[in-house]
């Protein structure tokens, strides 16, 4: 049976190399997104997605949050990560937020097809030696305790908006902005917005 996978990356050129990559390997049905809010949106309407290629620094997704939202809100869909830094940090990261592969943008077609294949068998495609060489990041864990809405305004917030910029994007009231903002800080166990800031933008 035909798979179904979404390819989230807002570089036409690299997209389209990707697309054609997968196409030539596989019967698999295709999808295209460029930001992080078509890709939500795929999301919630493509109920037989198998695979997510995301990329971490496409409009919307501010690094990990995106990818931690995904997760949140749809823990069903595999997704691997395709990022232009294959540092240790960012191998690392992705694996701590739930994806359950990573890819270089600089991976030859015969490797992307191989990672995707695997994924696609339930194994999961990460370099081992760069997964031992960075401990885990303590936010990262506590991030998980955040509910999906949460996790939101923390991207939002790391993104430099106001309680009442938040409020109107969400359509909710500033106080109740304000009780999920305190939420936040003590999950997180962090002090303030500049700390959320600054440790957002490190994650990234």
């Amino acid at each position: 049976m035909s798979s179904t996978i979404l390819i989230a990356d807002d570089h036409p050129l690299y997209r389209s190399a990707l697309f054609a990559t997968l196409q030539h390997a596989s019967d698999a049905k295709l999808i295209e997104s460029v930001d992080l809010e078509s890709t939500l949106a795929t999301l919630a309407h493509q109920a037989d997605l198998d695979l997510l290629l995301l990329d971490l620094n496409m409009p919307g997704s501010d690094g990990y949050n995106g990818l931690a939202r995904i997760r949140k809100e749809y823990p069903q869909v595999p997704v691997v990560v395709v990022s232009g830094s294959d540092s240790a940090q960012s191998v690392a990261g992705a694996a701590q937020f739930g994806a359950v592969g990573f890819l270089s943008k600089t991976a030859q077609p015969l490797e992307i097809q191989n990672c995707i294949r695997a994924v696609l068998q339930g194994e999961t495609w990460f370099a081992e030696e760069l997964l031992a060489a960075q401990p885990q990041s303590p936010l990262i864990e506590r991030l998980q305790g955040l509910t999906p809405q949460q996790l939101r305004i923390f991207q939002m917030i790391a993104r430099g908006m106001l309680n009442k910029q938040i409020a109107f994007e969400l359509g909710i009231t500033e106080p109740t902005v304000k009780s999920h903002v305190t939420a936040i800080l003590r999950k997180t166990g962090l002090r303030d917005r500049k700390q959320l800031i600054r440790e957002a933008q490190s994650l990234s």
